[in-house]
């Protein structure tokens, strides 16, 4: 069984966190679920979603799949020198780093991304690249891969990253079989992203 640990934070962005929730939660013998933040206790987004989340110091030493959403949440987080340097301790040490929408631009911060390739959303596009210059932002990419590393455009691209990630280990035939019982029309070529500005 792999841990899915997945980051919150006040603000987050509800799809960046429950598409991807959706597509692991399709493969409950091999993935199991559960939702950080840097103190512990319940996390609210603007849409009223609320969630009670355990303290990211339980996995300073790393855990499989370490996802990191965005949303509103990162514009003041971005400042959040604490919660950047658990990021950084957690990333260095987990299996794989997967980032939704402005998520990129936490992950950026910490240096983890410098000299790699990234994208973010699209709309926030001019912020994010502004937190880190080293990095090689990709403008048109619905979602990116660089080692362990991969990160997703705006919003619904975290799905297409997930299915991609899921293609990835585990075959394309089982990404499809997912993408087919949640009804979603999944974009595999990461490359097309019908957003860039």
């Amino acid at each position: 069984m792999k841990e899915v640990s997945i980051l919150l934070f006040k603000d987050f962005e509800t799809l960046d966190v429950f598409g991807p929730v959706e597509i692991f939660g399709r493969l409950k013998d091999v993935y199991s679920v559960t939702f950080y933040s840097l103190n512990g206790g319940i996390i609210q987004n603007s849409h009223g979603v609320s969630l009670e989340t355990v303290s990211l110091e339980k996995i300073l030493q790393g855990t499989d799949i370490f996802l990191i959403p965005g949303g509103r949440g990162t514009r003041k987080e971005i400042n959040n020198i604490p919660l950047l340097d658990i990021i950084l301790q957690i990333s260095q040490k987990s299996q794989f780093i997967l980032t939704v929408c402005t998520g990129s631009a936490l992950l950026a911060k910490t240096g983890l991304l410098n000299g790699r390739i990234a994208t973010s959303n699209k709309k926030a596009f001019q912020w994010v690249i502004s937190n880190n210059l080293n990095v090689k932002w990709l403008k048109k990419a619905r979602w990116t891969k660089d080692g362990k590393f991969y990160t997703s455009s705006g919003i619904s691209s975290g799905m297409d990253m997930v299915l991609g990630f899921i293609s990835d280990l585990h075959g394309e035939k089982i990404a499809d079989t997912i993408a087919s019982e949640i009804e979603y029309n999944w974009q595999k070529d990461k490359t097309i992203d019908n957003f860039s500005i």
